[in-house]
């Protein structure tokens, strides 16, 4: 966002006022005459308001300069790079760190971070969680009991006819597990790649986690627990029962029917539009303040000039 002399910077859009959420694929993102653009094969340029955007989702066959990050990150838009629609998340760029995506929210994503970090060194994990609704309530209810997850399990596999013997899987050993225990592996792996994207896109931190901690995604996995029996798992089940009569594109590639299968369903029913406020709303649930700064903290050395609101370096 360069200027020429005695021009005022433009003053960027506040994050809660831009659309959330847009997904690019096949181009490559460049900045040309000034402007955000997407050029295809044949090099028609299709312009994108790039300051106007919370997330820029690059999906396979995007490519993108070091022009177009450069300005991407003046402005405050972050950038992952996903599988289709999601199912996979490879890589992103700065986290926000600024104002919550949603237009009717304005509350500060790192005080947000603050607020779970206390609450995890209090123990707020696991089983206190269970004991705590007022904090976490649909992730409490949502199917923490384990005979409650493999009754769920249960039914959906006799809902869709599949042979069931149960959860059991190895993630180092792929081929040993069984081809519906194989199915639902492969429909998690795309719900975390698209809870992780949301959790990115929101600014929140992925590793602090309630009922699941130590991993670097346990936030992640809390997430997907609440949506997953409604959106993957029964795209596996399905899928699963298909290769099982014997149908040939399911027995021929499950793996890529299942992955197919979760990115219609995300595209079809917007999970990731849903996930990031819902989000909000199940941590706004405890009404916790952020921890005080410790007696011995120090304050800013300097403050930086800034153009928008906090989520913007420029």
């Amino acid at each position: 966002m360069s200027t020429g002399p005695g021009m005022i910077p433009p003053k960027p859009i506040p994050l809660k006022d831009r659309a959330s959420i847009l997904f690019v694929e096949r181009g490559r993102l460049d900045v040309l005459d000034g402007a955000f653009v997407v050029v295809d094969k044949s090099g028609t340029r299709t312009h994108i308001p790039i300051g106007g955007i919370v997330c820029l989702l690059l999906e396979p066959g995007a490519r993108i300069s070091h022009a177009a990050v450069t300005l991407a990150a003046r402005v405050g838009t972050l950038l992952l790079w996903v599988g289709e629609a999601g199912v996979r998340l490879y890589s992103a760029g700065q986290p926000l760190g600024g104002l919550v995506p949603i237009a009717s929210f304005t509350r500060l994503a790192w005080h947000w971070i603050l607020r779970r970090a206390s609450r995890s060194c209090e123990r707020c994990t696991a089983c206190d969680s269970a004991s705590q609704p007022q904090c976490v309530g649909r992730w409490s209810s949502s199917g923490v009991s384990k005979a409650r997850v493999k009754r769920t399990y249960h039914l959906l596999a006799e809902q869709h006819g599949v042979k069931w013997r149960g959860r059991s899987y190895d993630p180092r050993r792929w081929t040993v597990g069984d081809l519906p225990n194989r199915c639902l592996s492969q429909a998690t792996t795309c719900l975390y790649g698209l809870a992780e994207a949301a959790i990115l896109a929101a600014g929140y931190a992925p590793a602090i986690g309630f009922l699941h901690t130590g991993k670097p995604r346990s936030f992640v996995f809390d997430v997907a627990d609440i949506y997953k029996f409604e959106t993957v798992v029964p795209v596996a089940m399905r899928i699963a029962a298909k290769a099982q009569r014997g149908e040939p594109r399911a027995v021929r590639d499950p793996s890529g029917e299942v992955r197919r299968g979760c990115r219609d369903s995300f595209r079809r029913t917007k999970l990731l539009r849903r996930i990031i406020p819902e989000i909000d709303q199940i941590l706004a649930a405890g009404g916790h303040e952020p921890p005080p700064p410790h007696p011995e903290a120090q304050p800013i050395a300097f403050e930086e000039k800034q153009s928008g609101d906090v989520g913007h370096r420029g």
